[in-house]
């Protein structure tokens, strides 16, 4: 997927728990070679030629366009599957493909806890100690090394954390209207709430729609608190979000 994952589980019998890595980074390569919209003989790219049949596709295929099509609807088309008139999913697919290897983890006998960070989006599930929860910095997108602020996932069984932005990728994120890069104020969103598949959709929406009409939005989602980060150093954050700062 072009990206990095890495794996932090706590707990469980060692063996068994190195089998789960096993099939959880296999579980990836099948996902990339479905998904990849780069490989001619993928599964999405045969669909999107008209040469494969939907109900032919692997059923992991069916559920990420049926995600993807709730995620469309719920942003009023601001997260969207088209690129330049062509299906392309793999907007949701790093943060299924994460929230997936991360949640099958976490049913490995005696895991108490599981961290899946897919390209600096990350799943949490349970905790890494008794009384410790999962904390994740966010990078701040103005200050290089810098935090511009630390999740907890404290109190919650399951707590995901996605940023969509221009400073490790540059100008990557596509206005659905226009089908070129949306030019907003921002610099960054951060979402934080249960599922990475989602999370990750969203950040991608608001950072498109901007910061005032990106904040309104995620703020009618329910579970969901964000920061939002301006070209002018401006921080603007969801009610809730204090709650999981720490």
């Amino acid at each position: 997927m072009g990206t990095v994952f890495s794996f932090d589980v706590r707990g469980g019998e060692p063996g068994a728990v190195r089998a789960a890595l096993q099939e959880a980074v296999a579980g990836l390569h099948r996902a990339d070679a479905l998904f990849s919209t780069y490989r001619p003989d993928s599964e999405v790219s045969r669909l999107a030629r008209g040469e494969l049949a939907l109900g032919d596709c692997s059923p992991d295929v069916t559920e990420v366009l049926e995600l993807a099509a709730e995620a469309e609807r719920l942003s009023e088309g601001w997260f969207s599957t088209r690129y330049r008139g062509s299906l392309d999913p793999t907007g949701i697919v790093k943060g299924w493909s994460a929230e997936r290897a991360a949640r099958e983890l976490a049913e490995v006998d005696g895991v108490c806890g599981v961290s899946v960070n897919g390209g600096g989006d990350v799943q949490m599930l349970g905790a890494p100690e008794p009384q410790r929860p999962w904390r994740i910095g966010v990078a701040d997108p103005l200050r290089p090394g810098g935090l511009a602020a630390v999740i907890s996932a404290a109190g919650v069984a399951e707590l995901s954390v996605a940023t969509s932005g221009t400073a490790e990728r540059g100008d990557h994120i596509v206005d659905p209207r226009t089908g070129r890069s949306a030019v907003t104020d921002l610099v960054s969103v951060t979402v934080v709430g249960p599922r990475l598949t989602f999370v990750d959709c969203w950040a991608t929406a608001a950072f498109a729609m901007g910061s005032r009409a990106g904040l309104a939005w995620l703020e009618s989602l329910p579970d969901v608190e964000a920061l939002l980060i301006t070209a002018g150093d401006e921080v603007r954050c969801t009610a809730g979000l204090a709650d999981r700062l720490g």
